[in-house]
């Protein structure tokens, strides 16, 4: 039983066989997968796909790449959307340094608004950071994300930062970059940080892994994740599937 932690499948790229992949995941032993918002519509997209589908769920909240047109009232749709069956958490948020599609200060300001939502409806957070650390790690710091409840989604930064990561109670997110031969850092991760600290993703439509490496990544090809967090490990494939489904359901408050 596996938990896709992350995957949008909002995204047009599944516009014409959606219904096919998500019944497709489910035969696949994926028996939860999350779908976070990246924008107010897409976001929509997130709620109502999770109304639609009993295994999966949504996360609503604004991108960094979309800050630059945010404003209060965006945040309180935000919040109304919150209100929605099977919304548990707000993302993805954060801060994107690597293309910086919103000026820096608006992501700033933005990525902090949207944590303080997070604390209005007690809800977890969702963390996108690229490029940006050192920054990150200082505002999910200065809110005590771990008291919120968190996770750093798609990670790739050094073991050594997702030691005071977990130190502060924050979950790491794997995702397909694992299975790359040249992603030493992240199977560096996989291997070192403790599993009851770990959630698997697929990021779908992106980051597909090997063996299907460019092409349309997909929640069911969560299962390389699982994989080859396994062989860094030295560990069942069952032990991880468990134990990650389990994390992510305590982090999520899903029964």
């Amino acid at each position: 039983m596996l938990f896709d932690s992350h995957a949008h499948l909002d995204d047009r790229r599944f516009d014409e066989d959606r219904d096919k992949v998500i019944k497709g995941f489910r035969g696949d032993e994926i028996k939860y997968m999350l779908n976070p918002g990246a924008d107010l519509n897409s976001s929509i997209k997130a709620v109502n796909l999770a109304q639609k589908y009993d295994a999966i769920y949504a996360a609503v909240g604004v991108h960094p790449h979309n800050v630059k047109d945010m404003d209060e009232d965006t945040i309180e749709i935000l919040k109304s959307l919150t209100k929605k069956e099977k919304v548990v958490a707000i993302g993805e948020i954060g801060l994107d340094f690597y293309y910086d599609h919103s000026p820096r200060e608006q992501q700033r300001q933005w990525f902090r608004r949207q944590i303080q939502l997070a604390k209005e409806v007690n809800l977890p957070i969702i963390i996108h950071d690229r490029d940006a650390h050192g920054e990150v790690f200082d505002i999910l710091e200065e809110h005590k994300a771990g008291d919120i409840g968190c996770v750093m989604h798609c990670y790739s930064a050094s073991v050594e930062l997702a030691r005071e990561y977990i130190k502060r109670g924050i979950y790491i997110s794997i995702a397909g970059p694992v299975t790359f031969k040249n992603a030493k850092k992240t199977y560096e991760v996989a291997k070192e940080i403790p599993l009851e600290w770990l959630l698997i993703e697929t990021d779908s439509p992106y980051l597909t892994p090997i063996p299907y490496r460019g092409k349309r990544n997909e929640p069911s090809y969560v299962r390389y994740v699982a994989g080859t967090i396994a062989e860094a490990k030295g560990i069942s494939f069952e032990e991880v599937a468990e134990k990650t489904t389990e994390n992510a359901k305590q982090l999520f408050h899903i029964k």
